[in-house]
C-alpha cells in the first residue's frame, strides 16, 4: 500500500492534498480502494455545495457493496472530477491522481493524521 507523505488522511479513509491555504483536493486512500474492489459507479456532490467534517458527501458503488464517501474538512465544493463520473476505475488504478472533489474556504484540517499515522492506524482495521 502507498501512503504519500504530501497527503493527510481520515480515519474514515479520504486523503486531502491542500492546493494552497484554504483549498484541498479529496479522494479515496489506497487501503480504501483496495477494501471496496472494483468500482463501477461513483455518486458525487454538487459544485457550491458545503460540508462540515465527518458528514458525508457522496458514495461509491463497487461489485461488494455502496459506502459512504465522508468529508474530512470543512468547506466548499469548487470543483468536482467529472471524469470518475465515467471511469470510477480510476479510483482503483490511481487512487491519489483520482481526486473526487476540490474543496475551498476548507477548515478543520486538524484532526487529520499524517502518513504515518494513518498507517498505524490502518493496522488497526483488519
Amino acid at each position: 500500500m502507498n501512503f504519500p507523505n504530501e497527503l493527510k488522511y481520515s480515519k474514515s479513509h479520504e486523503w486531502v492534498k491542500m492546493v494552497d491555504d484554504d483549498t484541498a483536493l479529496v479522494g479515496l486512500t489506497d487501503y480504501a480502494q483496495d477494501a471496496l474492489g472494483d468500482l463501477v459507479f461513483v455518486n458525487l456532490p454538487e459544485e457550491g455545495d458545503s460540508f462540515e467534517a465527518d458528514e458525508v458527501f457522496g458514495d461509491v458503488e463497487s461489485v461488494k457493496a455502496v459506502s459512504d464517501i465522508i468529508m474530512p474538512v470543512n468547506g466548499t465544493v469548487a470543483e468536482v472530477n467529472e471524469e470518475l463520473l465515467d471511469s470510477p476505475e480510476a479510483i482503483n488504478s490511481d487512487p491519489y491522481g483520482s481526486w473526487l472533489v476540490k474543496m475551498e474556504g476548507v477548515t478543520g484540517t486538524g484532526e487529520l493524521l499524517s502518513a504515518g499515522e494513518y498507517e498505524e492506524f490502518i493496522k488497526t482495521c483488519d
